[in-house]
């Protein structure tokens, strides 16, 4: 495992925000094809995702495919199809939930296990590995301890989000957008009832708290984990995003990318593509959406992790708000508020609010509106205008570096040229070898003429020109050596590009449990076919096939409202807290145990007097 290569994973809702990823640094991007995707309104033809890979694939940069959703038996067909087009157009990967995918007919690509599929104990992903998945992406709310045992005994690839939205509770094992209104999540179509308001009552019905968002979590960043993650045998990096606009996709690859490159090159490892980037902007997290972060107790701590007073993004903050007049505010800042710059605070009832800044002059803005602003406000930039103008156009340049070394033959010349990945080319230039009679300006054209690869993937590291004497070849003939050598680079690059072919042998390891519920997540046919073969015995159907969750456990999650509120007893395993109730905003209530001494919550549909 020392000698890994590390990936930089980034999220694509479309081509152009795929193709601004790899542009910026991502050695490999996931993106959702027209249908079975968990994120339903981020479809992509297969023209488009050729599109992709093609772009990619020049830096051996690699796209996976996003089919990672529960299948009724009349889609597995369909599902089947598409697989094979997929496949036809390029794609490295596939990342699938449904285990009735299994028993079909695919193709020989590399099958990754979601997240969906609750990647979050050492069995399970054992399992994984033993039926023939190339890698699982892991469970969001695992710790670095249980990620290092999950390493200890399994091979498998293993792969991790490390920046963006969470869901609270566990994927693929919350139930709550289905029970709620038959949107599921495992469908592709959650409804995020966890950005709802909710009031929080005790079991006589008293207001603990009233209006807030208390599901709501802030987002995950792990920028200072990374080490430890690798050290504790993570491979591939992933940001959540594939709802994002290119500025959030292009911010955020380009931060990690930066980070990740000062750590492979300290502990001498090699990431998975090939090139490196120049930016023309700055990185920063706080600069596109964000709800705030939390490392989500990754080391074992957690902390306030919720975003109960918004679920939207607040941005960075930028000062407090000293004088509020008519038409301005004065803030207290270092920051530099622009024209055209997006504000938002919390009003009087600690409700979020926003403006526009239409003049900034100093610490005096003249906002839009200014009704809500009051003296000792803190003030919160959620749109930088100029940094969202540098992300707009093309703000980063991914190149490939290359070798050339000018030597002689006997019809003339030959342009050898060496990529990074140690791929070679060669073009003749034929000429009579006739010497230049001014060296150095001959020099200096050969240098100029086949240096110049602006346009290309291409950067010229290196030339060198090998010959017993300068020789005058015109600017035109250099031109062409040039762009054919270019041409037959990308043709041997393509040739030798490191490509992975998994064919899947059905086998009967056993799944560990004997016995599966409604939380197994089998919607079909095959699905069942596929637990009975590793040794289930008995199966439930899944949420979605129409069962009445009403009583049933819809989520469960590490995250602790009473921890989070401040109302922690500090129990230990042996007892727990009292249940409380979640009531939404149109009313519907459910019941909220308290997983004392591990810290969590189980939440069902209804409550005791139900």
């Amino acid at each position: 495992m020392a000698n890994r290569k590390i990936e930089l994973l980034a999220p694509a809702k479309d081509a152009l925000t795929a193709i601004a990823a790899i542009q910026c640094g991502a050695d490999a991007v996931y993106i959702g094809a027209e249908c079975f995707g968990a994120r339903q309104a981020a479809g992509n033809t297969i023209a488009d995702i050729k599109q992709v890979t093609d772009s990619a694939h020049q830096y051996y940069a690699k796209v996976y495919v996003t089919l990672n959703t529960l299948l009724f038996d009349d889609e597995l067909a369909i599902a089947e199809k598409m697989i094979h087009q997929l496949y036809e157009a390029g794609i490295d990967g596939l990342i699938i939930q449904d285990v009735g995918l299994l028993e079909l007919d695919l193709p020989p690509i590399p099958l990754i296990a979601s997240t969906q599929m609750d990647n979050s104990t050492l069995e399970k992903v054992k399992f994984r590995q033993d039926i023939g998945f190339s890698r699982a992406i892991l469970a969001r709310e695992l710790t670095l301890d249980q990620i290092r045992q999950i390493r200890g005994g399994t091979s498998i690839e293993l792969e991790c989000f490390i920046h963006g939205s969470l869901c609270i509770g566990a994927s693929g094992q919350c139930y709550m957008s289905y029970a709620l209104g038959g949107r599921s999540g495992n469908r592709g179509q959650c409804a995020q009832p966890c950005r709802r308001l909710y009031s929080l009552k005790d079991a006589t019905g008293k207001t603990i708290v009233d209006n807030r968002y208390l599901l709501s979590l802030k987002d995950l960043n792990l920028s200072q984990h990374l080490e430890e993650l690798i050290d504790a045998g993570v491979s591939a990096f992933k940001i959540e995003g594939r709802l994002k606009d290119i500025p959030y996709v292009a911010n955020t690859t380009a931060f990690y990318r930066r980070e990740l490159d000062k750590i492979l090159a300290k502990k001498k490892l090699q990431k998975s593509s090939s090139g490196s980037v120049q930016f023309d902007f700055e990185p920063n997290l706080d600069k596109t959406f964000n709800r705030g972060f939390t490392d989500y107790g990754i080391a074992g701590l957690i902390s306030k992790i919720g975003s109960i007073d918004t679920p939207k993004s607040v941005g960075e903050l930028i000062g407090v708000v000293k004088k509020a007049e008519r038409t301005f505010f004065i803030i207290d800042s270092k920051e530099e508020l622009h024209n055209g710059d997006g504000i938002c605070f919390f009003d009087w009832q600690q409700n979020l609010s926003g403006t526009t800044a239409n003049r900034a002059e100093g610490q005096k803005i003249y906002p839009q509106k200014i009704n809500e602003i009051y003296v000792g406000q803190k003030i919160y930039r959620n749109y930088d205008h100029q940094f969202a103008g540098k992300l707009s156009g093309n703000p980063a340049q991914r190149k490939i570096a290359l070798s050339i070394i000018v030597q002689e033959i006997q019809s003339g010349l030959t342009l050898i040229g060496t990529d990074e990945d140690g791929n070679k080319a060669d073009v003749e230039i034929i000429s009579d070898k006739k010497p230049a009679l001014k060296k150095d300006a001959a020099t200096e054209t050969f240098k100029k003429q086949l240096g110049r690869l602006g346009n290309t993937i291409f950067q010229c590291i290196d030339l060198k020109i090998d010959t017993q004497d300068m020789y005058f070849v015109p600017a035109s003939q250099l031109n062409d050596a040039r762009r054919q050598l270019v041409e037959q680079l990308l043709q041997v690059r393509e040739v030798n590009r490191p490509r992975q072919t998994v064919k899947i042998s059905k086998n009967n390891v056993p799944w560990p449990q004997k016995h599966l519920t409604f939380t197994g997540n089998v919607l079909n046919k095959k699905a069942e076919d596929f637990y009975h073969r590793h040794g289930v015995e008995t199966i439930e159907p899944a949420a979605e096939s129409g069962l009445n969750m009403t009583g049933e456990i819809v989520m469960r999650t590490k995250y602790c409202l009473r921890k989070e509120l401040n109302l922690c007893q500090h129990y230990g395993e042996k007892k727990s807290a009292e249940p409380l109730i979640l009531q939404d905003e149109d009313g519907m209530e459910y019941q909220v145990r308290f997983l004392c001494g591990q810290c969590g919550m189980e939440i069902s549909l209804g409550h005791e007097e139900d």
